[in-house]
This record gives structure tokens, C-alpha cells and sequence, in this order.
């Protein structure tokens, strides 16, 4: 017999597999020992009573072999001797247009300025030291992009766009713990991803694409308003006759190579502001309503957003039992980002809290920017950061909430799991006023919602500017190509079209598709 069930269950009886049998066998009157699998479909927590329970779907095999995975394998064959497809961009856009180019019999080649993990890993090692700073190798270049890195969350609220789970199916099929494929919040974990993210890599190599590391692009090449190809920093060349540009939002000197070529962008709406972190016991008993966690619950986590003068501020990549990192791409700037192990076992709780910030609200200094006058002014902001932290290499700007809250220097800071240290600086002040004072409003706010938020505990790091891209490179919503540039097919975070891992993989898959049906049609 196969069924599927669900149940309400204490957190104890969903981590032990003996008491979720009994309970199982207890719903569905059998003898637990009739039981030959369980399969949990989906699982979340609901934290709003007292006694946080644990809802869970299961599919049951009773006296009955189960299949061994629940989904068909993927069809990646050798590619190659097929037509070559160029990607500028090894993250999640990148590499999952290059799968999605192998299954439909294209041949990808992948130039990333970057390193791969075993190479970067040496580099974050000393970033997080502040011994040094690379700016190709880092949080935001390389194997994998900003997300390898830095987490590996896999929540998306883009349902309409792609399909998520087979996502997760493929980042499972590639190493990732089966326990992404059921959970509600899913996450691959810092520790985990970048073995995962080499996986990937190998098997586009094995079916015949390509993946150049440490290539720079700074040239991309159009004759006749179609793409040809592209040069990279050591003078090497590439040709295809479809791109696609998928190289993340920290790029910005690919923003600036687009402009300076004359190819068409738009300004977009983002958001900037801080990274706030608290003690990870602190976030539990609030949203527990406990005094010490549960031991077979999760680091509990939170989703904050609020209205303040007609602008959104809201939390952002909340990591429980995570760390802050230092996220900048470039010298002459501090950017912090979050992330978390795949054990979220760290004693601190981070998010960003960040403020909407739309093309209208940007200064009147940076509009001869025109289409990036966003980026500008984010790197303003950036720079500012870097300004406010003593000169001290990666050191970030700090302080404590109350006293960011109410306009004072804090005389000390906390214990924070920021690596490469904190300095105190008035942030309320050097922050523009039309960030700071919706953050301060808003985490006032935050505080009627979990009583205990605001407080001296907590410390505000500076800054958290790459939510999301300043810029979009607009493509035609029928075909995906470029509007202006034919065979120019932009994808994921950097072009504006997605936020995360899993819908930038969706929109590269998507771009992958795109470039197959518009080959076709020039055939």
C-alpha cells in the first residue's frame, strides 16, 4: 500500500524516526513493522502557539518497496561537438543555463572572472582575516557566484516563473542533503554548497562544455547589432553567436562596459541599508515564546517588513544561527552580506534590514548617470562605508540599535561574528537621512511585532547594499533577446530579472530554453 498523510507533530517525534513510525503507524492503524519507507513531502514549523508543532506530509510505503529516488534522472549527454553557446557568469544563472543547454543538445562554454572553490576558498580564508583582498576572488566572484559562499538558501516566492522543486531536484542529484527537496525554507548550507557547485561543474565538463576560470570579460563583441563574441582581460577571445549575460549584481564594471558600449539598460528599483545581528537565544525565546530552544528545533528565524513614509523596509536574507561576511567586489568599499552553515549552529542571528529605493529617489548629483545612476549612487554608499571604518582594510563601520535608534555614538559594541572586526561609528549620521530615518522608524515598529528586538544587544553593521540590482538589461518578454544586441540573452540577479539562488537558476534556465528556440528560428 502507498498513501500519503499528514500530521501535526511535537518537534521531538519529527526528528526521531522511531516516534514519527509509531505516529504513522498510530494514524493509519497498521503495525509499525508493515512500514517500509516514509517520505516526508513537505515539513514546516508553526511557531504561533505556545508549543511550537511541526506539520509534515508523508508519503508511506506499507508492505511495499519504495522507488529509490522520487525523481527521473537528467538527461545530460556529450554536447561536444553541438553548436556553442557563450555564458559570462558561473553562478546559479550561469551554470543552470549550462545544464539546460546540455539536456537540449547545445554545447555551453562558461567564462568566469573568478576562481574555482578549492582556489577561493584560500582567498575568503584571508578576506575573513582582513590579511587581504582580491578583488576577482571573493564573496561575490567565482565558482558558483555570491551564493556558495554565503549560504545557499533556496526559498523563492517565484512560482510562476519556473519550477522550483526541479531546482532542487537537480542541486540534490548533484550532492545536496534530500532534506531541501520537503523543507519549506530550504538551504544547502556555506559548508556544504561549494562541494555541490563543483558537482555541477563537472558535469557540464564531462558532457563536453567548457568553464574558463580567472577570464575577465571586458569586451563584448557586435557586428551589426548581432553578438559575435567576447574578449577577456589576458586578450583571449570567444566566439558564438548567442550570449548569454548572466554575471551577477556585484559586477559592476560589466554595467559600466554596457553603458560605455551604448547598449541599452534601465534603471530599476532596489534597496540598501544595514545588517543587524542578535544574539541567536535572544530571536528563539521571542519566537519560540520559550526561555531556551527546544533542542530538536531549528535556529529560529524571522520575516520582517513594514511601510515608512510610502517606502518598504524590510528584513532580507535572514540567516539564524549564521554569520556576517564582508561582501564587497571592489578596493574603497565595505559591503557586508549573512550567511549560515548547514547546522545553523552559531550563536548569532543576522539579517539585512534594508529600505526600498526607487529611480526617483535617487540624488539629483548621480542623475547624469543616467541609466546607472543607481549604481552610483549605491557606490556612493559603499564608499561612505569604507570612509567610516578608520582605514582599517575590511573592518566594518558598527553600532549598537538603541543608540542607532536614538542618535548616539556607542561608547562600546557587542560580541559579533564579524570576522574581520568592527570599529564604532555613528552610522545614523553618515547614512543618508532617507535611509536612516526609515530604519530607525521601522525598528521601532519591528519591536511591537517581537517584543525584544530592539535592544543594545543587537549591533548594526554597515553596509548592506546588494539586495538586489540597481540595473536592469531589458530583453524583448517574448523572445528573452536583448532588444537591441540579437543574440544577446540577459539572466539572473545582475540583469535584473531574479533574486536568489533558486529563481536566478530558473532564469537561467529559462534563458538556456531561449536561446534554443531562437537558434532554431535562424536556421
Amino acid at each position: 500500500m502507498q498513501t500519503q498523510i499528514q500530521l501535526i507533530l511535537t518537534p521531538e517525534q519529527a526528528e526521531k524516526q522511531e516516534l514519527l513510525t509509531a505516529q504513522v503507524a498510530k494514524h493509519l492503524n497498521v503495525d509499525a513493522g508493515a512500514i517500509t519507507k516514509i517520505r516526508t513531502l513537505k515539513k514546516s514549523i508553526d511557531a504561533r502557539s505556545m508549543y511550537p508543532k511541526v506539520n509534515v506530509s508523508l508519503e508511506v510505503y506499507v508492505n511495499e518497496n519504495a522507488p529509490k529516488t522520487v525523481y527521473e534522472s537528467f538527461d545530460y549527454s556529450d554536447v561536444s561537438e553541438n553548436e556553442a553557446v557563450l555564458i559570462i557568469g558561473a553562478g546559479p544563472a550561469g551554470l543552470f543555463a549550462a545544464l539546460k543547454l546540455i539536456e537540449n543538445g547545445l554545447r555551453p562554454i562558461i567564462i568566469e572572472r573568478g576562481k574555482q572553490t578549492d582556489k577561493r576558498k584560500l582567498d575568503i580564508a584571508h578576506l575573513n582575516l582582513n590579511k587581504n583582498f582580491d578583488t576577482e576572488s571573493n564573496y561575490c566572484f567565482g565558482e558558483g557566484g555570491a551564493g556558495t559562499f554565503s549560504d545557499g538558501k533556496l526559498y523563492t516566492r517565484s512560482k510562476k516563473k519556473g519550477n522550483a522543486q526541479r531546482i532542487y531536484e537537480i542541486f540534490h542529484y548533484h550532492g545536496a542533503a534530500e532534506e531541501i527537496m520537503y523543507e519549506a525554507h530550504p538551504h544547502i548550507g556555506s559548508d556544504k554548497l561549494p562541494l555541490v557547485v563543483s558537482n555541477i561543474s563537472d558535469t557540464i565538463r564531462k558532457c563536453g562544455g567548457q568553464i574558463h576560470f580567472e577570464e575577465k570579460v571586458v569586451e563584448i563583441l557586435i557586428e551589426n547589432n548581432s553578438i559575435t563574441g567576447c574578449i577577456t582581460a589576458s586578450g583571449n577571445s570567444y566566439h558564438a553567436k548567442t550570449l548569454i549575460l548572466a554575471t551577477g549584481h556585484s559586477a559592476h564594471d560589466i554595467y559600466e562596459l554596457l553603458y560605455k558600449q551604448n547598449i541599452l539598460l534601465e534603471p530599476k528599483g532596489f534597496a540598501m541599508g544595514v545588517r543587524v545581528e542578535h544574539p541567536q537565544s535572544l530571536i528563539d525565546s521571542i519566537q519560540y515564546h520559550c526561555k531556551t530552544r527546544d533542542e530538536y528545533l531549528p535556529a529560529a528565524s524571522y520575516n520582517l517588513v513594514e511601510q515608512v513614509a510610502d517606502r518598504g523596509v524590510y528584513s532580507f536574507c535572514m540567516c539564524p544561527g549564521g554569520r556576517i561576511v564582508p561582501a564587497g567586489s571592489g578596493n574603497e568599499e565595505i559591503v557586508v552580506n549573512g550567511m549560515s552553515a548547514s547546522k545553523r549552529n552559531s550563536p548569532f542571528a543576522n539579517s539585512g534590514m534594508v529600505v526600498e529605493i526607487r529611480p526617483e529617489d535617487i540624488p539629483e548629483e548621480f542623475k547624469e548617470f543616467g541609466a546607472i545612476a543607481g549604481l552610483k549612487y549605491q557606490q556612493s554608499i559603499e564608499n561612505m562605508a569604507y570612509k567610516n571604518n578608520g582605514g582599517l582594510g575590511q573592518t566594518a563601520p558598527a553600532q549598537r540599535m538603541v543608540d542607532f535608534v536614538k542618535g548616539r555614538v556607542s561608547s562600546d559594541l557587542p560580541d559579533c561574528s564579524y570576522m574581520p572586526g568592527l570599529i564604532s561609528s555613528p552610522i545614523h549620521f553618515w547614512l543618508p537621512n532617507f535611509i536612516s530615518s526609515r530604519l530607525q522608524e521601522a525598528f521601532r515598529k519591528f519591536d511591537r511585532k517581537m517584543h525584544g528586538y530592539l535592544t543594545n544587544d543587537a549591533v548594526i553593521v554597515g553596509v548592506e547594499t546588494r539586495s538586489s540590482a540597481a540595473v536592469r538589461i531589458p530583453r524583448d518578454p517574448e523572445t528573452g533577446c536583448h532588444p537591441q544586441i540579437a543574440g544577446l540573452f540577459p539572466a539572473g540577479e545582475g540583469s535584473g530579472y531574479s533574486g536568489g539562488i533558486t529563481s536566478s537558476a530558473i532564469d537561467g534556465e529559462n534563458a538556456a530554453l531561449a536561446v534554443k528556440k531562437w537558434i532554431e528560428s535562424i536556421m
